[in-house]
């Protein structure tokens, strides 16, 4: 029996102890979310952009002289008043994107000469009326030189008139010193530079400031038209001498050495008049030299007898980096009182490439028979001795009648 208590003891003890210690519970905290972190938004879709189209082929109608009627000293105007002078040719001359050609003289209303001629016998002075400005721009020309040794037969007041006449019909030009003309043709930048060999035009003797001038337009122009009046007159000018020229004693320039720098300038077409008859051709880094395109549309005052009456249009095809592509000669001549008429005898397109042949050899074209002219692979090109810049002269002689 005392055993039996002191177990019943020794459970009421253990009882009490456990009674004293309180139960432990763990009550688990739910884990803490992370902070939520603002979601970034979508970035949208850039919209496709369109690959730029391919910028355009560009073709230019080239033509040397026109002067197409003069009422000084008498009355030398077409009877129907000039309304017609082109009609032969005008759909070549407008199907180009631009149409270039050369006026000889002045379109004024009135005045007297401003200057005096040395010899008589060789010295014409030229003036149309300003209504005439419309005829160049109806026959399809864009851009005409005002750089040559009749743009101031009278005076820089005769240029100022004749450059307020084309401004009123839309026509661009170039000419008087420090003027050049930049505007867009078929979304290209273009810039059109004009020369002569007389003073207060932009001189083309003057070799580094020509070049300069060239470089500076081509930095900001697609494509950079140089045009140039200059080398000797007449029959016996045919063939280029690769020399300094002159003619009844004037300074006339090195044709070639001045084409040639205009084109290593940045110029991507270079077109000549001035000698009144057709030169050679050539491509020369990939671009067109046309040294002289002869006497296209001269009504009155200027031989156009045998060859003097025979002309181009020259119709060339440049990449919009100013690349020759292709091009063409459409044959015309002069038999007066008719304006320039399409020749069926091609006799231009023979007359280029007979000369081109003789002056040059290999020139970097062909000359198709159906007028086509088409780069062809050329050799090295022969050094041009180098040339100093000269002084301008007075311009007052032309190969007359």
């Amino acid at each position: 029996m005392l055993a039996r208590r002191a177990t019943w003891l020794a459970s009421l003890a253990l009882l009490a102890a456990c009674a004293q210690v309180p139960e432990v519970v763990v009550i688990e905290k739910p884990a803490e979310a992370p902070p939520e972190v603002p979601a970034e938004p979508e970035s949208p879709t850039p919209p496709e952009v369109p690959p730029e189209p391919p910028r355009p082929n560009i073709t230019i109608a080239s033509v040397g002289d026109m002067m197409i009627g003069t009422d000084f000293p008498e009355n030398h105007l077409p009877d129907d008043d000039g309304i017609g002078f082109f009609g032969g040719v005008q759909s070549y001359l407008s199907n180009a994107d631009l149409a270039v050609g050369n006026l000889e003289g002045v379109l004024v209303d009135g005045g007297e000469p401003a200057k005096a001629c040395k010899n008589p016998k060789a010295c014409w002075l030229f003036r149309s009326p300003t209504r005439y400005a419309s005829h160049y721009r109806a026959a399809g020309f864009d851009v005409l030189s005002l750089a040559n040794n009749h743009a101031r037969d009278f005076g820089e007041e005769g240029r100022t008139s004749s450059m307020e006449a084309l401004d009123a019909v839309g026509i661009v030009h170039s000419g008087r010193e420090g003027e050049f003309a930049s505007f867009e043709a078929k979304g290209l930048k273009v810039a059109f530079l004009a020369f002569a060999v007389t003073r207060n035009s932009n001189l083309m003797l003057d070799y580094d400031l020509s070049e300069q001038q060239v470089h500076e337009h081509a930095r900001d122009h697609d494509i950079v038209i140089v045009s140039f009046h200059g080398g000797a007159e007449g029959l016996e000018s045919q063939n280029i001498p690769f020399d300094e020229e002159t003619y009844y004693g004037e300074p006339r320039g090195d044709v070639v050495l001045f084409a040639r720098r205009m084109v290593d300038a940045g110029a991507d077409l270079v077109i000549g008049h001035g000698p009144h008859v057709i030169r050679a051709m050539e491509r020369y880094k990939d671009r067109l030299i046309a040294y002289s395109l002869g006497n296209f549309a001269t009504y009155y005052g200027i031989s156009v007898a045998g060859i003097k009456g025979v002309a181009p249009i020259l119709v060339t095809k440049l990449g919009p980096d100013g690349r020759f592509i292709d091009g063409s000669i459409v044959s015309t001549r002069q038999l007066r009182p008719a304006g320039p008429t399409l020749d069926p005898t091609r006799r231009a397109l023979r007359l280029v490439r007979e000369l081109t042949a003789e002056d040059f050899g290999d020139s970097g074209l062909s000359f198709n028979d159906d007028g086509t002219i088409t780069a062809v692979e050329r050799g090295p090109v022969p050094e041009h001795p180098p040339v100093e810049s000269v002084v301008g002269g007075d311009g007052l002689e032309v190969d007359a009648e």
